[in-house]
């Protein structure tokens, strides 16, 4: 762990989970929990639990759940480390100096004094803008229609009539000229020394998701080239791998993310109250940025420009998106140009219903090749379907291609058997896709063995979790080594050594995992539905078969183990003779 045990475990403890999240949610108490609607996904009635008692969340809806480091986490979309940071500012907890290597410390030295001098620059042009020098740079945003506010939020600027200013005032912070030069702020010229290449320009500060300065984009004020300048590639600003706007938009809960083209376009849209916007950074959309994304949502809608360059990039966007897995539709700006431009004429309703008409993907990309085809002309049209055909080959899901299959086929007034042999005819041809199997029968697969297995797993750790009492009277039977899953296991073993000592506290152990993905997997351990019966005896008997079933399992695991794992013999042995006992041994939950 990047920071002992204990002091995570501190830092919690001192984090009332309820006094947390109420800070970012609405909650309102009915019974022994907190509830709300859930920020992790869209919903009208509350099903978003906190409990005070086990000091953890879950939502009965979506299924999250975790302690106060995954809602932090989640919600912020911070690393865990970054987690503990903010709950122990909270709480007032001192962390202990992180020891760095003598290259790594001068490494974090130059990034953070980079850092410095950018969010310095972003001071100077920003009172550069409020300033009687700024004027023009004003009244530009002003007539562009932003307020105050937004303005405001996204630290907009003026770079003075030269080149000079922003020098001048940085030296006179303390900055030697080779950091200035470093942060991308400013060049040596053989006439006039170091000067900034920003001048007579609004300036747009570049944020990481972290809201620190890493760059500038600047509009230059008149008729000056190039139009929109940006700042070079620099140890803390890489272009490719940042997005303008996403350290707003990544907290937005707004279920997608509106990737557009340009700063005014993520600003105008903000302003409006679509806070997850964002823009790429100068240069055509990135995988790398895809991949960013990704961290946020699943939802990307295109809003770039209406025109045909715009096309030509939305069109390579949507490559980039499904590469990266992501779901993308594209938003109609017609008649105007950009979300800038639309949002100033038609408002924000008429924007919401375009994003609710938003086109799929895959058919925005359909349309568009139909374009370039004569569908009047049978050989033309017949080379489109081919080309229909092709596409559909790149996806390789089976059930995913059927049924763009069948949309498309509808869509065009195709024949659905004639598009699947084309279909099938491509792939065999080029390799690209496998032919569709078509299910033989409506009989679904049944669960498989190792997922019956794991869900007994989760059900007894639940059960016993809500009801301790029951640990005494299986601890003869059931060990944290019969859990055969990793984080199971590891879960077992801290759960039924802290029930030993006569108390458990599941948020703490959720805490012994870093990676957001383990954390809520293990939370999820402690809210696994309980089967519902009635009467004793029912209970009596589904409490037996999955105590009976987890032990089972462990033991086909290990004597499948026999050939490579000598350890597995003393679990095998004990495991058949535990079997024994438990088939004959009646356990009372009273």
């Amino acid at each position: 762990m990047f920071y002992p045990e204990e002091l995570v475990e501190e830092i919690r403890a001192k984090n009332d989970i309820v006094d947390v999240i109420s800070g970012y949610l609405k909650m309102q108490k009915k019974g022994s929990n907190h509830w709300a609607c859930c920020p992790f996904h869209n919903e009208k009635t509350p099903s978003f639990s906190v409990s005070g008692s086990k000091q953890m969340f879950h939502c009965f809806g979506c299924g999250v759940s975790g302690n106060v480091y995954t809602f932090i986490m989640k919600y912020e979309n911070y690393s865990f480390q970054e987690a503990v940071k903010l709950l122990a500012d909270r709480a007032g907890v001192q962390l202990p100096e992180v020891e760095y290597s003598e290259e790594a410390r001068r490494r974090e030295n130059k990034r953070a004094r980079l850092l410095e001098v950018c969010k310095e620059a972003a001071k100077f042009f920003y009172f550069q803008l409020r300033s009687p020098h700024g004027r023009i740079g004003y009244e530009y945003l002003s007539k562009r229609e932003l307020s105050d506010e937004t303005m405001h939020k996204f630290g907009l600027g003026y770079a003075g009539k030269d080149g000079a200013g922003l020098v001048k005032y940085l030296r006179s912070r303390g900055y030697e000229d080779e950091l200035i030069k470093e942060a991308g702020l400013a060049s040596y010229s053989e006439k006039r020394g170091l000067v900034s290449q920003f001048w007579n320009r609004v300036m747009y500060p570049i944020q990481d998701i972290n809201h620190r300065v890493i760059g500038f984009g600047g509009r230059v004020m008149g008729d000056g080239e190039p139009k929109y300048l940006n700042s070079p590639e620099t140890p803390i600003f890489d272009k490719r791998r940042n997005l303008y706007g996403l350290n707003f938009a990544r907290t937005a809960r707004s279920g997608n993310v509106i990737l557009c083209e340009g700063y005014m376009d993520v600003i105008a849209m903000h302003q409006a109250g679509f806070t997850q916007a964002v823009a790429s950074l100068g240069t055509a959309f990135t995988p790398e940025q895809a991949g960013l994304l990704r961290r946020y949502t699943d939802s990307v809608l295109l809003a770039y420009d209406s025109d045909g360059a715009g096309v030509k990039a939305a069109l390579r966007g949507i490559g980039i998106l499904r590469e990266a897995g992501l779901s993308g539709k594209v938003i109609n700006m017609r008649p105007y140009k950009d979300p800038d431009e639309f949002m100033k004429a038609l408002g924000r309703e008429a924007f919401e219903e375009r994003i609710a008409q938003a086109e799929n993907s895959f058919f925005f990309e359909i349309r568009i090749l139909e374009g370039q085809f004569d569908m009047k002309d049978p050989e033309s049209k017949t080379r489109f379907h081919r080309e229909i055909a092709r596409k559909l080959c790149g996806f390789t899901e089976d059930v995913e291609r059927e049924n763009y299959l069948q949309a498309v086929a509808e869509k065009y007034f195709i024949g659905v058997d004639n598009l699947r042999r084309l279909v099938t005819g491509y792939a065999a041809q080029t390799g690209l896709a496998k032919p569709i199997s078509r299910p033989k029968s409506g009989v679904q697969q049944k669960n498989k063995p190792e997922e019956s297995a794991k869900r007994s797993q989760r059900l007894l750790i639940t059960w016993v979790t809500d009801e301790p009492s029951l640990f005494e009277k299986i601890r003869k039977y059931i060990t944290a080594q019969d859990f055969t899953e990793e984080i199971y296991r590891k879960v077992a073993e801290r759960l039924f050594r802290e029930l030993e000592q006569g108390s458990y506290n599941p948020a703490g152990i959720i805490s012994m995992f870093e990676d957001e993905e383990e954390q809520r997997e293990a939370a999820a351990l402690f809210h696994t539905k309980l089967p519902e019966l009635t009467t004793g005896q029912e209970r009596e008997k589904a409490f037996h078969d999955i105590v009976l079933a987890v032990k089972k399992n462990s033991y086909e695991y290990y004597t499948a183990k026999l050939g490579t794992d000598v350890s597995a013999l003393n679990q095998v042995i004990e495991g058949k003779k535990a079997l024994e006992e438990l088939a004959r041994t009646h356990i009372s939950l009273d």
